[in-house]
C-alpha cells in the first residue's frame, strides 16, 4: 500500500463537471492499493495516517496531527502510484491491485478513517477525476507498508 500524503488547505474531485467531495484543512490522500495488501495493510496506514504530526502548533511546530486540528480527509484511489517506468517510457501497472482487489479497501480505508474520528470523503473509484487542492506548506509525506 501506498499513499501520498498532502497537507492541504483544500481539496476537491471533480467528475464529468460535478463536485463529487470537497474538504477545507487536512489530508488530501493519494492512495495506491498492491496485489499482496490486506485489512491489516489498511489498519497499519490509517492510524499512521491519523497521528501524523504534520500540523503547526501554536510556536509554528509541526507538532499536530489531523484530529489535533479537526481537519478532514479526502482520499482518492490511485493505481499510478503503482507505476513501473524502469523499462522504456510507458509506464506499467502490473503492480497495482486489480479492482476488485482494490475498491474494497479503499472503501475500507475510508471507513477506518473516520472510525478515528477523521470526517473523510473520497473520489470515486476507477472513475476519470479532476483533483484540485490548495497544498498548505507546501507538506507532502510519501509512506508505504
Amino acid at each position: 500500500m501506498r499513499a501520498v500524503i498532502q497537507r492541504v488547505s483544500h481539496a476537491k474531485v471533480t467528475v464529468e463537471g460535478k463536485v463529487i467531495s470537497e474538504i477545507n484543512d487536512g489530508l488530501l490522500i493519494l492512495l495506491g492499493i498492491g496485489p499482496d495488501d490486506q485489512e491489516e495493510n489498511v489498519k497499519m496506514m490509517t492510524k499512521k495516517i491519523a497521528a501524523l504530526r504534520i500540523f503547526q502548533d501554536d510556536q509554528d511546530k509541526m507538532n499536530l496531527s489531523v484530529l489535533d486540528c479537526s481537519g478532514e480527509a479526502l482520499v482518492v484511489s490511485q493505481f499510478t502510484l503503482y507505476a513501473d517506468v524502469r523499462k522504456g517510457n510507458r509506464p506499467s501497472f502490473t503492480g497495482a491491485a486489480l479492482p476488485d482487489t482494490a475498491a474494497p479497501l479503499v472503501d475500507r480505508f475510508v471507513t477506518l478513517m473516520r472510525e478515528q474520528g477523521v470526517p473523510t470523503q473520497q473520489g470515486v473509484f476507477g472513475a476519470y477525476m479532476q483533483v484540485e487542492l490548495e497544498n498548505d506548506g507546501p507538506v507532502t509525506i510519501l509512506l508505504e507498508n
